[in-house]
């Protein structure tokens, strides 16, 4: 069989007086759910001495000799080429290499990758705004979508966050490093221009890396997000700060896309509402074909992951527990606490467990486990007159209903979570609860909340996805003679 692979390899000219009809391949990876292309034999060509052997076992043969040599087959005859450039056999590959990316600093592989991948190019190549309808998409050559993927370069990916800065390469599986966020640069007094100016440098050096080398995926903070003409000002005058600052340090091309788009992104999908937990707030995002719609209505709940590490310090202090700092507060909320799915019953559980935190003890909990998550559905549990968060998300759908900008309702349906506060176990399963229980029926039914899908770190994942897109950075990227011609423009 060596010896006829390299036959193969040899080949130069078909025989056109040999022709086998052509038959569905028996292929063992299953199609995607998608528009792919099989293209059949043309009819007069051949594959010489391989004529005889059965479509299924050519196909085993072309996927044992993996991609590199794939194509230099498919050079030898339209036969071959028909055969190798069938879109399964790259889907394979593509699967493949998923499985085997880039590691760092021992991080396992992303078991969604492929899933990623096959969003990413049928959702995102056409680069924003986003293609709305599939269906007049052209037809896909996984073949060439795998050789421009192996081009794309790596880029450098900034997720600013509320609480803390995520920045890494795009080809590892995770955030290579974290950061204070651009607010905590300088004080209150020091000018936009300068703190950002301060950030990305300090990033920069941290990764060791020169500016100019190579493309930036960076996150847009999720604030300002009022359909007033205040807010509509400092969301440009943000987004204009951040292309400055970067233009300046001579970054070739910058990606600047919104947390809570990315985090949607993060999820494979490209409407939806995105709930983010930050820091200080939490906001209600709906997003429709990865436009954030202001005009629909963000909503803002004063509720974020300070206040629920700051209650669960005053339920602390009540029971005379006694800890070193804040940062020992957050770690057993992250470790400990949950969103208990029927409040009134878990009052009479026996919810009590402990954790050892390093260098102070063992701490131990008891309803201050699921109480401190309460106070996102019961604010006033925390003296704060707000809104609860399924009040929030209810509200948003329902604008988004009355708004009537599809032809059905199904797209606001998915409720996408982020944040590292999003994380709580049993957080999704309350909300999504108590939406089925408040809204009406028509409404409620179908409504699904997924979990942050890459934990506290989703915006820079789905920054990831775009930046490893065959089509970037071109579809996304703007250069600095784009941006300054864009400027001129709108002045």
């Amino acid at each position: 069989m060596a010896m006829l692979l390299k036959k193969v390899l040899g080949v130069r000219s078909s025989t056109p007086n040999l022709r086998r009809d052509h038959r569905e391949s028996c292929w063992d990876d299953p199609p995607p759910q998608n528009r792919v292309v099989v293209r059949p034999t043309a009819a007069g060509s051949s594959t010489g001495a391989f004529d005889r052997i059965p479509d299924e076992i050519l196909y085993v043969i072309v996927k044992m000799l993996g991609p590199k040599e794939a194509a230099r087959i498919s050079a030898v005859c339209r036969s071959w080429r028909s055969l190798v450039s069938d879109n399964r056999l790259w889907i394979h590959f593509l699967q493949i290499q998923s499985l085997h990316p880039y590691h760092h600093r021992g991080s396992s592989s992303d078991p969604c990758a492929w899933d990623s991948i096959f969003f990413a190019e049928t959702r995102l190549r056409s680069g924003y705004p986003l293609q709305l309808y599939y269906s007049q998409a052209p037809q896909l050559s996984f073949m060439k979508i795998y050789g421009q993927r192996a081009l794309v370069p790596g880029s450098v990916i900034i997720d600013g966050g509320s609480g803390y800065c995520k920045f890494g390469w795009s080809k590892y599986n995770a955030p290579s490093g974290r950061s204070a966020t651009f607010y905590e640069f300088g004080n209150i007094e020091t000018p936009l221009h300068s703190r950002l100016s301060l950030f990305y440098t300090t990033i920069y050096s941290k990764m060791q890396v020169k500016p100019p080398n190579q493309p930036l995926v960076v996150s847009i903070p999720i604030c300002h997000y009022d359909d007033t003409e205040s807010a509509k000002a400092s969301r440009k005058q943000l987004r204009e700060a951040i292309h400055s600052v970067l233009f300046d340090l001579n970054v070739p091309s910058v990606c600047a896309i919104n947390q809570a788009t990315l985090a949607l992104y993060a999820a494979r999908r490209t409407s939806g509402i995105v709930v983010n937990v930050g820091f200080q707030h939490t906001s209600v995002v709906p997003i429709l074909h990865g436009e954030v719609l202001s005009k629909v209505g963000v909503e803002s709940v004063g509720m974020g992951a300070l206040k629920l590490t700051e209650f669960l310090r005053q339920q602390l202090q009540q029971k005379n527990i006694h800890f070193d700092s804040l940062y020992t507060v957050r770690e057993l909320k992250e470790k400990l606490c949950y969103v208990a799915l029927n409040y009134k019953a878990e009052l009479s559980k026996n919810t009590q467990a402990s954790y050892e935190v390093s260098s102070e003890g063992i701490f131990t909990l008891a309803e201050e486990r699921f109480q401190t998550g309460e106070i996102l559905f019961q604010p006033r549990l925390a003296g704060v007159r707000a809104m609860g968060l399924h009040q929030a998300v209810a509200l948003c759908m329902d604008h988004c209903h009355d708004a009537e900008l599809m032809y059905d309702d199904s797209w606001y349906k998915t409720v996408v979570l982020s944040g590292g506060t999003a994380c709580l176990p049993g957080l999704a399963e309350r909300l999504e609860k108590e939406l089925h229980e408040m809204l009406p029926s028509a409404m409620a039914t179908g409504i699904r909340v997924i979990p942050p899908p890459y934990g506290a770190d989703s915006a820079w994942f789905g920054a990831k996805i775009i930046s490893n897109l065959s089509t970037f950075p071109g579809a996304w990227c703007v250069t600095k003679k784009q941006f300054k011609h864009k400027f001129k423009r709108e002045l």
